[in-house]
C-alpha cells in the first residue's frame, strides 16, 4: 500500500502527521541537511534562506542544474528557465508556484508554509515560492459585487 501512494499523498501525510520520535527525527534532519549541502557543492549551488523540505530543495537544485546544462550557450533565456522550473513544481507539487531568476533583483514575497527557496547557481539567483490559490466560482464573484 505504501508504494501505491502518490508523492502528493505522502507529502500531505508527512505534513499532517509528523513523527513523534524526536531524537531519531532530529538526527535524520541533520543527516538530510548534510546530504543537501553535499549535493549543493557538487552542483555548484549556494543555498540561501529556505523553509522548504530537503527533498523539495534537492529536486529544485537538480532540476535547475539540468535545465542550465541543457540550455543554449552562452546566455540561457532566464524567462524560459523560470517557466520550466515553475511548470515542473506545479506538476509535481501542485499549482501556484512562482519562480524569479536574475543576476540582481530585490523581493519581498508572501508564500505558503514550506514553499520557499532562494539559491544561487552559476551567476544567477533563483527565488522559488508557492502561493495559495482559491478557486473563484461565478457564485463567489456575484457575492463580491
Amino acid at each position: 500500500m505504501e508504494d501505491s501512494r502518490s508523492l502528493k499523498e505522502k507529502q500531505e501525510l508527512k505534513r499532517r502527521f509528523p513523527s513523534k520520535r524526536h531524537g531519531t527525527e532530529e538526527k535524520s534532519r541533520m543527516e538530510d541537511q548534510v546530504e543537501l549541502a553535499a549535493i549543493a557543492i557538487s552542483l555548484n549551488v549556494r543555498l540561501r534562506p529556505s523553509d522548504m523540505p530537503v527533498y523539495m530543495q534537492e529536486h529544485a537544485l537538480r532540476c535547475t542544474r539540468q535545465l542550465l546544462d541543457s540550455a543554449p550557450k552562452p546566455q540561457p533565456s532566464l524567462t524560459h528557465l523560470a517557466r520550466a522550473i515553475k511548470k515542473e513544481f506545479d506538476s509535481v507539487y501542485g499549482p501556484a508556484w512562482q519562480c524569479v531568476i536574475g543576476t540582481s533583483f530585490g523581493s519581498f514575497v508572501t508564500h505558503s508554509p514550506g514553499g520557499f527557496l532562494y539559491f544561487s547557481i552559476d551567476s544567477f539567483s533563483i527565488l522559488l515560492f508557492k502561493t495559495e490559490v482559491e478557486l473563484v466560482t461565478k457564485e463567489d464573484w456575484g457575492q463580491k459585487l
